[in-house]
C-alpha cells in the first residue's frame, strides 16, 4: 500500500464548485478521507456545471467529476434537528472542516468557531471566501473572475489593444484551493505540537494577489505600474512567443549565454553584437526589434526542430500546445499522472482522473475510488461517526443510536 501522508485524517466537507472541491480533492490524493456534507437533493452546484448537458441532468457534471473522486458523499439539512446533531456527531471526529459559504452563513446555521471548537478542540476549521470573513467587502459575493477583475489580475493579461483579459482557466479558485490546502497541513502539523485545532480565514482575493509575485512585488518595491505584456516576459528579452515556419513556440533567453547560444543556432551571431542587443537592458528597450531578426531566422524550421535543438544546448523552448495535445504528452504519461477508474453507478466505464504532479516515494497519487452520486453515502453515516470517534483522539460525545439512516427513502 502506498504511503500517503495525510492517511488517517478525516475532512468534512460541505463546499461547492472549485476552490473548497479542489482543495479537498488535494487532501484526499495525499491519504486524508473526505466525506462531502450536501444539501439534500441539489448538492454541489458543480453537480449541474460542464459541456455534458446528459451529465448535468444526472447530477455528474464534468466540472463535479473533476473535482471529486476518491470522497463519500452524504446529505444533511443543518436546518433539522435531527441531522444537526448528526452532523455535530461528525465534527467531533473530523480533524478538518472545510467550507466556502459566504462569510458568516455557517454562523448563522448555529456553528460558528466558538460552536465548533466546543465540539472539538482538536478541529482545523478553514473558511474559504472571496475576501475574508472581515473587512466593508466580505459580504459581497464573489466568483473567479470577480476575484481575477479586483486582483488587477486581468489589467495584466493580454496586450495593451486587448487587455483587459480573464485568464483561460479558473485561476483564482485554483490558487484559493492550493492556498487551502497548504494551510490546512500546515495547521494539521502544528496540531500535533501544540494539541490545539484552528480557525483558517481564507481570502482568495488575497490568496490571488500572493501568488502574482513580481507583478506586485515589482511595484510595491520599485513603484513601477505592471503592464500588460501579452506573450512577452517583461523581465527579460528574447524571452515569449516567437514562430517557426509551422506555428509558435516559447522561447526563454534570459541569460547572456543563452542568448549567444541562441544566436549561433539561428545562424544569426552579428546580432551578439549589435549595440541595440548588448545586454539585458538593451534588449529589452529593442524587444520589438530583436523579436523580428529572430523570427526571420526561426520560419526556416519547425517548431519541434527547434525545441529538440535550443533545449538540448540549454535554451529554454518548447512548442505552445492545444490543451489535448499537452494531455497527450508522453511526459504525462511517463509520470502517471491521469488514473482510469470507475465511472460512478455505470459498471464498465471508466472515467480518467488527473493527479497533482506529486510522487511520494516515486509513486504517482491517484484517488482510490470514483466520485460519489449524491447521498450515495448516505447509509452509512453511524458508521461513520462510531468509526471516527473509536478511532479518534478521546472527547465527550453523545451516544450514538443503534439506527441513524440518511436513506433516500426517508430523506424523500
Amino acid at each position: 500500500m502506498q504511503r500517503r501522508p495525510l492517511r488517517g485524517i478525516r475532512v468534512l466537507d460541505l463546499t461547492n464548485v472549485l476552490a473548497g472541491p479542489y482543495c479537498s480533492y488535494q487532501l484526499m490524493l495525499f491519504g486524508a478521507e473526505v466525506v462531502k456534507v450536501e444539501v439534500p437533493g441539489s448538492g454541489d452546484l458543480a453537480r449541474n456545471l460542464g459541456p455534458d448537458a446528459e451529465l448535468n441532468r444526472a447530477g455528474l457534471g464534468a466540472s463535479f467529476l473533476a473535482q471529486n473522486a476518491g470522497k463519500k458523499s452524504i446529505e444533511l439539512n443543518l436546518k433539522d434537528a435531527a441531522q444537526r446533531a448528526l452532523f455535530e456527531d461528525l465534527v467531533r471526529g473530523a480533524d478538518v472542516l472545510l467550507e466556502n459559504y459566504r462569510a458568516g452563513v455557517l454562523k448563522r446555521l448555529g456553528f460558528g468557531w466558538d460552536r465548533l471548537r466546543q465540539l472539538n478542540g482538536r478541529l482545523v476549521y478553514c473558511a474559504i471566501s472571496g475576501f475574508g470573513q472581515s473587512g466593508p467587502l466580505s459580504q459581497a459575493p464573489a466568483y473567479d473572475q470577480i476575484i481575477q477583475g479586483l486582483s488587477g489580475m486581468m489589467s495584466v493579461t493580454g496586450t495593451e489593444d486587448t487587455a483587459p483579459l480573464r485568464v483561460g482557466f479558473p485561476v483564482s479558485d485554483t490558487v484559493g484551493g492550493l492556498m487551502a490546502a497548504l494551510s490546512i497541513s500546515s495547521a494539521l502539523v502544528g496540531r500535533e505540537r501544540s494539541g490545539e485545532g484552528c480557525f483558517l480565514d481564507l481570502s482568495m482575493l488575497e490568496a490571488s494577489i500572493s501568488a502574482m509575485g513580481w507583478v506586485v512585488s515589482n511595484y510595491v518595491i520599485s513603484g513601477i505600474p505592471p503592464e500588460p505584456m501579452g506573450r512577452e516576459n517583461a523581465t527579460a528579452a528574447p524571452s515569449g512567443t516567437f514562430f517557426a515556419a509551422d506555428g509558435p513556440l516559447n522561447i526563454a533567453a534570459n541569460r547572456q549565454e543563452q542568448f549567444a547560444t541562441l544566436c549561433g543556432l539561428v545562424g544569426r551571431p552579428e546580432l551578439m553584437t549589435d549595440p541595440r542587443f548588448a545586454d539585458r537592458e538593451d534588449r529589452k528597450r529593442h524587444r520589438a526589434e530583436l523579436n523580428d531578426e529572430l523570427n526571420r531566422a526561426l520560419r526556416l524550421r519547425s517548431a519541434q526542430e527547434w525545441e529538440t535543438e535550443l533545449s538540448a544546448a540549454g535554451v529554454p523552448a518548447a512548442r505552445i500546445l492545444t490543451v489535448p495535445q499537452a494531455l497527450r504528452s508522453e511526459q504525462l504519461a511517463h509520470r502517471g499522472f491521469f488514473t482510469e477508474i470507475g465511472f460512478p453507478g455505470e459498471p464498465g466505464r471508466t472515467l480518467r482522473t488527473s493527479g497533482n504532479g506529486v510522487l511520494v516515494d516515486g509513486e504517482p497519487l491517484r484517488p482510490t475510488s470514483a466520485p460519489p452520486r449524491l447521498g450515495e453515502h448516505n447509509d452509512e453515516a453511524a458508521e461513520l461517526v462510531r468509526r471516527w470517534r473509536d478511532t479518534g483522539i478521546p472527547s465527550p460525545t453523545r451516544p450514538i443510536p443503534d439506527q441513524v439512516s440518511l436513506s433516500r427513502t426517508e430523506r424523500d
